[in-house]
């Protein structure tokens, strides 16, 4: 891929980037010509591959509100060679505390700590950034994609309390930030996978599987090319919408 200057490109912030969904959604962008830029909580790997390199990637803790108020500063820094324009958002990242085991922990379980700490990542976060890189999104008329789970509408045999119940309230913001920031021409859309074939897949996932009615795991890629979609002007007239990718599991 030939590589053009910013200032020409289309700019997407994606948090959680380094694998499974976030790391297809990297590649299904670049691949279109768009700049991406990555949010995570490790510095950039020297052994990455990655043509970008650090320049587009910004270090940052979402478990600590003080670190997300900061790299919001920094992206908008970051942005600068862009005329201020920022085109996607997509807040992707999020956690899942386990037991020893891997098992999942349930509500009463969970500490309060770990309930304050999976919400400030996988919720808090995502209205921060998206609140904060408000006039970047405004200006470019852009959308932000907010990534739920099956696990948000049921409870799920391997996802623990917290993190469904952060979820489930991640599509209700979904639903309050299309109204909110749909006057000012930015696009608010979620997507909730359901079993994707990634590195942190639980044992029994296969029973689950058997069940769907098409009896399949969803791949990365098939997620990132439905982030992409409600990027771009194809989804021009959605907003307010949790896309379901998970072979008819939800039904």
């Amino acid at each position: 891929m030939t590589q053009t200057s910013n200032a020409t490109r289309k700019t997407v912030i994606l948090t959680g980037a380094s694998r499974g969904i976030g790391h297809a959604t990297v590649k299904r962008f670049s691949s279109a010509g768009w700049r991406v830029i990555t949010c995570s909580r490790h510095a950039f790997p020297e052994d990455c591959p990655w043509e970008a390199g650090p320049e587009d990637h910004i270090q940052v803790d979402l478990a600590n509100p003080e670190d997300v108020a900061r790299a919001v500063y920094e992206t908008k820094e970051r942005l600068q060679d862009q005329e201020g324009c920022l085109d996607a958002l997509v807040n992707n990242a999020a956690i899942s505390p386990k037991k020893n085991g891997g098992e999942r922990m349930n509500a009463m379980e969970t500490t309060v700590e770990d309930w304050k700490t999976v919400f400030q990542v996988n919720f808090f976060a995502s209205i921060m950034l998206a609140r904060g890189l408000v006039d970047e999104l405004k200006k470019a008329k852009g959308s932000v994609v907010n990534v739920t789970s099956i696990a948000g509408s049921r409870v799920h045999p391997f996802a623990g309390a917290a993190y469904s119940t952060s979820k489930a309230a991640l599509a209700a913001l979904t639903r309050e930030m299309a109204a909110d920031f749909g006057p000012l021409g930015v696009r608010v859309n979620a997507i909730s996978p359901g079993e994707i074939e990634t590195s942190i897949l639980s044992p029994g996932t296969e029973k689950i599987v058997a069940q769907l009615p098409m009896q399949r795991l969803g791949q990365p890629e098939e997620v990132a090319k439905a982030i992409y979609f409600l990027c771009t002007e194809q989804s021009s007239y959605v907003t307010g919408a949790e896309l379901h990718i998970n072979g008819g599991q939800h039904v």
